[in-house]
């Protein structure tokens, strides 16, 4: 037996993973922006979506995880979900989100999702560079307590602003290194996310293993094919569902399903999924017809 480069490895964990991991192309993924204690749980856990990513979790100046989201009548949801190390987020709300791979359900994978409308991966970058990634940081510890918590499987990195790639790749790294799988759901910097995603594959060969590309608002024009070649990797279109905040980028179940037969057919991308649920509910529109379109193009 000889040992392979850690080059050749991420060469050949490549190619297995798509063959084998994506040859189904059956991710039906959908984000959650509606506040997971007031969203319509039996809708989201047996309409066919496969994974439910918690829209989102912040990470404020001192390390502490808070989770924001909407509430039924719009009303922001701020709930500190860890601090140093502990979870404090309530047993209600862990409840709730360990319950979604349980019982009668379609759901097999829950993820959380960091974005930069807040100052959440200038504050990542600034504790890395003060603490590092141990064991012994507050960021270990506390995402830590959270996947504990909230038996979560993956980090979305929705990094829309910052871009630092060492940071990026440190955080991803210590991501997997306390069991998460690691994600990400771009609009735009493909050179970025080409430089996060080779480097993971060769150190980390698997644990960076979805990306959800964003076809709608900033992302309107985005090519399912080419963020594919460019990153060696197959990729999730997401579309907005019906909403009245920007409707034109808004896509009913039936154009959802046009749009994503036609990005199977050419590139044989790894799925579809949908931004958001709290649209779905506020537009009244349905749940089982958004997921039916995904079913009918991705089994």
């Amino acid at each position: 037996m000889y040992l392979l480069s850690k080059s050749l490895q991420a060469v050949l964990w490549s190619s297995l993973f798509l063959s084998s991991v994506f040859a189904s192309g059956d991710l039906k993924p959908i984000f959650l922006f509606k506040d997971v204690l007031e969203s319509n749980y039996t809708a989201l856990t047996t309409s066919g979506f496969d994974t439910l990513v918690i829209f989102r979790v912040g990470v404020l100046a001192t390390g502490d995880l808070v989770y924001y989201a909407t509430g039924s009548a719009a009303q922001a949801v701020t709930i500190t979900a860890v601090s140093n190390g502990t979870y404090v987020g309530g047993a209600q709300l862990a409840n709730k989100i360990k319950s979604y791979k349980t019982g009668n359900t379609t759901v097999n994978r829950v993820e959380v999702s960091l974005v930069s409308a807040d100052t959440t991966f200038v504050n990542i970058e600034n504790l890395i560079n003060t603490e590092g990634v141990g064991p012994t940081t507050i960021l270990y510890q506390n995402f830590k307590a959270l996947k504990a918590a909230w038996t979560l499987d993956a980090v979305n990195n929705d990094d829309e602003s910052n871009y630092d790639v060492p940071s990026t790749l440190k955080f991803a790294e210590m991501l997997g290194t306390i069991g998460y799988k690691y994600t990400s759901a771009p609009y735009t910097n493909l050179d970025f996310w080409s430089t996060v995603g080779s480097s993971l594959n060769e150190t980390n060969p698997g644990m960076y293993d979805r990306l959800y590309l964003q076809c709608y608002d900033g992302g309107e024009n985005n090519d399912p094919g080419e963020w594919q070649d460019v990153l060696d990797m197959k990729i999730v279109p997401l579309l907005w569902v019906t909403n009245d905040d920007k409707p034109e980028y808004g896509n009913t179940p039936a154009l959802s399903q046009i749009k994503f037969a036609n990005w199977s057919s050419l590139y044989s991308v790894a799925g579809g999924g949908y931004w958001n649920d709290y649209d779905i509910e506020r537009m009244n529109s349905s749940y089982t017809l958004y997921a039916d379109a995904l079913l009918d193009v991705f089994g």
